[in-house]
Protein backbone atom coordinates (compact mmCIF):
# COMPACT_ATOMS: atom_id res chain seq x y z
CA UNK A 1 0.00 0.00 0.00
CA UNK A 2 1.57 3.58 -1.04
CA UNK A 3 0.78 6.88 0.21
CA UNK A 4 1.42 10.26 -1.05
CA UNK A 5 3.26 12.82 1.22
CA UNK A 6 0.31 14.21 2.62
CA UNK A 7 -1.31 11.01 3.71
CA UNK A 8 -0.56 9.32 6.38
CA UNK A 9 -0.25 5.41 6.16
CA UNK A 10 -1.92 2.30 7.32
CA UNK A 11 0.76 0.57 8.88
CA UNK A 12 -0.77 -2.21 11.30
CA UNK A 13 -4.43 -3.59 12.60
CA UNK A 14 -4.17 -4.59 15.95
CA UNK A 15 -7.09 -7.18 16.55
CA UNK A 16 -8.84 -8.00 19.49
CA UNK A 17 -10.02 -11.54 19.11
CA UNK A 18 -13.43 -12.98 21.31
CA UNK A 19 -16.45 -11.14 19.48
CA UNK A 20 -14.12 -9.51 17.30
CA UNK A 21 -12.34 -12.31 14.88
CA UNK A 22 -14.53 -15.26 16.60
CA UNK A 23 -18.11 -15.55 18.24
CA UNK A 24 -16.38 -17.33 21.32
CA UNK A 25 -18.36 -15.25 23.93
CA UNK A 26 -21.58 -17.96 24.15
CA UNK A 27 -18.53 -20.50 24.56
CA UNK A 28 -17.37 -18.61 27.29
CA UNK A 29 -20.78 -17.98 29.08
CA UNK A 30 -21.91 -21.54 29.18
CA UNK A 31 -18.37 -22.38 30.73
CA UNK A 32 -19.10 -19.73 33.47
CA UNK A 33 -22.47 -21.13 33.91
CA UNK A 34 -21.36 -24.91 34.12
CA UNK A 35 -18.45 -23.84 37.07
CA UNK A 36 -20.98 -21.91 38.85
CA UNK A 37 -23.57 -24.48 39.14
CA UNK A 38 -20.79 -27.16 39.96
CA UNK A 39 -20.03 -25.24 42.70
CA UNK A 40 -23.90 -24.96 43.79
CA UNK A 41 -24.28 -21.59 42.88
CA UNK A 42 -26.47 -19.32 40.02
CA UNK A 43 -25.27 -17.45 37.36
CA UNK A 44 -27.31 -14.70 35.48
CA UNK A 45 -26.96 -13.26 31.81
CA UNK A 46 -26.48 -10.06 33.33
CA UNK A 47 -23.64 -11.06 35.02
CA UNK A 48 -22.45 -12.83 32.35
CA UNK A 49 -22.50 -9.66 30.25
CA UNK A 50 -20.25 -7.84 32.94
CA UNK A 51 -17.43 -10.00 32.66
CA UNK A 52 -17.43 -9.89 28.30
CA UNK A 53 -13.69 -8.09 27.10
CA UNK A 54 -12.82 -8.32 30.32
CA UNK A 55 -8.86 -9.61 31.65
CA UNK A 56 -9.48 -13.09 32.59
CA UNK A 57 -8.10 -12.52 36.11
CA UNK A 58 -10.87 -10.34 37.05
CA UNK A 59 -13.66 -12.36 35.58
CA UNK A 60 -12.25 -15.33 38.04
CA UNK A 61 -12.66 -12.92 40.39
CA UNK A 62 -16.15 -12.34 39.61
CA UNK A 63 -16.65 -16.03 39.66
CA UNK A 64 -15.09 -16.62 42.80
CA UNK A 65 -17.79 -14.02 44.33
CA UNK A 66 -20.65 -15.86 42.48
CA UNK A 67 -19.56 -19.06 44.91
CA UNK A 68 -16.88 -20.59 42.70
CA UNK A 69 -14.34 -22.08 45.08
CA UNK A 70 -11.51 -22.76 43.34
CA UNK A 71 -7.98 -20.41 42.66
CA UNK A 72 -7.68 -17.70 40.51
CA UNK A 73 -5.54 -19.74 38.40
CA UNK A 74 -8.05 -23.01 38.63
CA UNK A 75 -10.83 -20.78 37.46
CA UNK A 76 -9.22 -20.10 34.34
CA UNK A 77 -7.85 -23.02 33.16
CA UNK A 78 -11.34 -24.44 33.65
CA UNK A 79 -12.92 -21.75 31.72
CA UNK A 80 -10.04 -21.47 28.97
CA UNK A 81 -9.81 -25.44 28.42
CA UNK A 82 -13.83 -25.78 28.20
CA UNK A 83 -13.55 -23.30 24.80
CA UNK A 84 -10.70 -24.72 23.66
CA UNK A 85 -12.91 -27.74 23.46
CA UNK A 86 -15.43 -26.19 21.81
CA UNK A 87 -13.56 -24.34 19.35
CA UNK A 88 -12.10 -27.51 18.73
CA UNK A 89 -15.30 -28.82 17.21
CA UNK A 90 -16.42 -25.68 15.49
CA UNK A 91 -14.71 -22.22 15.12
CA UNK A 92 -17.52 -19.30 15.17
CA UNK A 93 -16.28 -17.10 12.35
CA UNK A 94 -17.44 -13.41 12.82
CA UNK A 95 -18.42 -11.80 9.50
CA UNK A 96 -15.98 -10.51 7.23
CA UNK A 97 -13.23 -11.35 9.95
CA UNK A 98 -11.22 -13.17 7.94
CA UNK A 99 -11.95 -11.31 4.79
CA UNK A 100 -10.62 -7.96 6.20
CA UNK A 101 -7.45 -10.16 7.29
CA UNK A 102 -7.25 -11.72 4.26
CA UNK A 103 -6.90 -8.19 2.29
CA UNK A 104 -5.18 -6.68 5.22
CA UNK A 105 -2.23 -9.34 4.46
CA UNK A 106 -2.49 -9.21 0.67
CA UNK A 107 -1.62 -5.02 1.21
CA UNK A 108 1.43 -5.63 3.41
CA UNK A 109 -0.80 -3.96 6.21
CA UNK A 110 0.91 -5.78 9.62
CA UNK A 111 -1.52 -7.16 11.73
CA UNK A 112 -1.49 -8.36 15.47
CA UNK A 113 -3.76 -10.16 17.37
CA UNK A 114 -4.44 -7.94 21.26
CA UNK A 115 -6.54 -10.47 23.04
CA UNK A 116 -7.24 -11.24 26.83
CA UNK A 117 -7.59 -14.71 26.10
CA UNK A 118 -4.46 -16.94 27.33
CA UNK A 119 -1.82 -17.61 24.47
CA UNK A 120 -3.16 -21.87 24.74
CA UNK A 121 -6.86 -20.23 22.93
CA UNK A 122 -5.21 -17.94 21.05
CA UNK A 123 -3.02 -20.20 19.10
CA UNK A 124 -6.19 -22.62 18.58
CA UNK A 125 -7.54 -19.18 16.95
CA UNK A 126 -4.92 -18.58 14.80
CA UNK A 127 -3.79 -21.93 13.76
CA UNK A 128 -7.71 -22.35 12.22
CA UNK A 129 -6.62 -19.60 10.03
CA UNK A 130 -5.43 -20.51 6.53
CA UNK A 131 -2.65 -18.25 6.10
CA UNK A 132 -0.05 -16.83 8.86
CA UNK A 133 -1.68 -13.25 9.35
CA UNK A 134 -0.62 -12.41 12.95
CA UNK A 135 2.64 -11.41 13.51
CA UNK A 136 2.10 -11.82 16.61
CA UNK A 137 0.23 -12.30 19.40
CA UNK A 138 0.16 -10.38 22.90
CA UNK A 139 -2.28 -12.17 24.93
CA UNK A 140 -3.84 -11.92 28.65
CA UNK A 141 -1.37 -14.18 30.04
CA UNK A 142 1.67 -11.52 28.45
CA UNK A 143 0.21 -8.81 30.42
CA UNK A 144 0.19 -7.35 33.66
CA UNK A 145 -3.03 -4.92 33.47
CA UNK A 146 -5.81 -6.64 31.62
CA UNK A 147 -8.18 -4.27 29.41
CA UNK A 148 -9.80 -1.81 29.88
CA UNK A 149 -6.07 -0.94 30.76
CA UNK A 150 -4.26 0.14 27.59
CA UNK A 151 -0.77 -2.15 28.39
CA UNK A 152 -1.64 -4.69 25.98
CA UNK A 153 -2.16 -2.30 23.01
CA UNK A 154 0.91 -0.41 24.26
CA UNK A 155 2.81 -3.40 24.28
CA UNK A 156 1.44 -4.70 20.85
CA UNK A 157 2.54 -0.98 19.40
CA UNK A 158 6.47 -1.17 20.95
CA UNK A 159 7.02 -4.86 19.14
CA UNK A 160 6.05 -3.30 16.01
CA UNK A 161 8.55 -0.53 16.51
CA UNK A 162 11.29 -2.94 16.74
CA UNK A 163 10.83 -4.13 13.19
CA UNK A 164 9.82 -0.08 12.52
CA UNK A 165 11.52 2.04 14.29
CA UNK A 166 9.12 5.00 12.61
CA UNK A 167 6.12 3.64 12.99
CA UNK A 168 3.39 5.84 15.08
CA UNK A 169 0.63 4.71 17.31
CA UNK A 170 -1.44 6.35 15.15
CA UNK A 171 -0.66 4.52 11.80
CA UNK A 172 -2.42 1.62 14.16
CA UNK A 173 -5.80 0.65 13.70
CA UNK A 174 -7.49 -1.11 16.68
CA UNK A 175 -10.29 -3.43 16.38
CA UNK A 176 -12.94 -4.23 19.32
CA UNK A 177 -16.21 -5.38 20.24
CA UNK A 178 -16.55 -4.77 23.97
CA UNK A 179 -16.52 -2.00 26.42
CA UNK A 180 -13.86 -2.68 28.01
CA UNK A 181 -11.77 -3.26 24.85
CA UNK A 182 -12.51 -0.03 23.19
CA UNK A 183 -11.75 1.64 26.54
CA UNK A 184 -8.49 0.15 26.03
CA UNK A 185 -7.53 0.55 22.92
CA UNK A 186 -8.32 4.44 23.01
CA UNK A 187 -6.39 5.29 25.83
CA UNK A 188 -3.47 3.61 24.35
CA UNK A 189 -3.70 6.46 21.57
CA UNK A 190 -4.61 3.85 18.18
CA UNK A 191 -7.52 4.88 16.06
CA UNK A 192 -10.40 2.55 17.26
CA UNK A 193 -13.14 1.08 15.02
CA UNK A 194 -15.90 -0.53 17.58
CA UNK A 195 -17.63 -3.69 16.16
CA UNK A 196 -20.09 -4.19 18.94
CA UNK A 197 -21.34 -7.28 19.30
CA UNK A 198 -22.98 -8.87 22.26
CA UNK A 199 -22.88 -5.77 24.36
CA UNK A 200 -23.97 -2.45 22.71
CA UNK A 201 -22.06 0.50 22.86
CA UNK A 202 -22.84 4.00 23.01
CA UNK A 203 -21.86 6.12 20.08
CA UNK A 204 -18.41 8.13 20.58
CA UNK A 205 -16.99 10.38 17.80
CA UNK A 206 -13.62 9.64 18.93
CA UNK A 207 -14.06 6.60 17.23
CA UNK A 208 -15.68 4.30 14.69
CA UNK A 209 -18.33 2.35 15.17
CA UNK A 210 -18.94 -0.49 12.77
CA UNK A 211 -21.97 -2.23 12.48
CA UNK A 212 -20.05 -5.41 11.30
CA UNK A 213 -16.80 -5.85 9.59
CA UNK A 214 -18.96 -7.88 6.85
CA UNK A 215 -17.66 -5.69 3.36
CA UNK A 216 -15.09 -3.57 5.24
CA UNK A 217 -11.86 -2.86 3.35
CA UNK A 218 -8.56 -1.59 3.74
CA UNK A 219 -9.41 1.32 2.40
CA UNK A 220 -11.85 2.06 4.96
CA UNK A 221 -9.39 1.83 7.66
CA UNK A 222 -7.14 3.71 5.80
CA UNK A 223 -9.69 6.78 5.72
CA UNK A 224 -9.56 6.21 9.49
CA UNK A 225 -6.12 6.93 9.76
CA UNK A 226 -6.18 9.97 7.43
CA UNK A 227 -9.07 11.17 9.74
CA UNK A 228 -7.27 10.91 12.79
CA UNK A 229 -4.09 12.68 11.41
CA UNK A 230 -6.92 15.91 10.19
CA UNK A 231 -7.83 15.69 13.64
CA UNK A 232 -5.37 14.92 16.42
CA UNK A 233 -7.16 16.23 19.42
CA UNK A 234 -9.47 13.80 19.51
CA UNK A 235 -12.53 14.60 17.88
CA UNK A 236 -12.22 13.34 14.52
CA UNK A 237 -15.23 12.82 13.66
CA UNK A 238 -14.82 9.07 12.98
CA UNK A 239 -18.46 8.44 13.54
CA UNK A 240 -19.42 10.24 11.07
CA UNK A 241 -16.64 8.96 8.41
CA UNK A 242 -17.97 5.43 9.57
CA UNK A 243 -21.78 6.12 8.60
CA UNK A 244 -21.11 7.58 5.33
CA UNK A 245 -19.01 4.31 4.27
CA UNK A 246 -21.34 2.23 5.58
CA UNK A 247 -24.03 3.65 3.79
CA UNK A 248 -22.00 3.31 0.92
CA UNK A 249 -21.86 -0.65 1.42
Amino acid sequence: MQSSASQPLLKAALWDMDGTIVDTEPYWIEAEHALVAAHGGQWSHEQAMQLVGQSLVFSAGILQQAGVKLELREIIDTLTAQVISKVRTSVPWRPGARELLDQLHEAGIRCALVTMSEAPLAREIVASLPKPYFEFLVSGDTVTHGKPHPEAYLKAVALLQQGDPDLTIHECVALEDSAPGVAAAMASGVVTVAIPHIVPLPADPARATWHSLDGRTVADLQELVVRRNEFPAGDFGLEEVAVRSHSLD
